[in-house]
């Protein structure tokens, strides 16, 4: 198999951060991946997702 594309890391990514992962996308995943790229991914989401909470509590309020 060939390593992920970019595209693929993002779905897999966002799809595990919301929780609607697939079994067989998570084993495509760690199979084909590596897993310093899946890290990195996943925490420039959580600072994202932070950071759009703290821009919408600090508007709202």
């Amino acid at each position: 198999m060939s390593k992920p594309t970019i595209t693929e890391i993002i779905k897999s990514v966002f799809a595990a951060f919301i929780g609607v992962q697939s079994e067989s996308n998570r084993k495509k995943a760690f199979e084909t991946g590596s897993m310093k790229t899946y890290v990195i991914a996943g925490v420039i989401f959580t600072v994202l997702f932070v950071g759009t909470i703290i821009l919408l509590v600090s508007t709202i309020v």
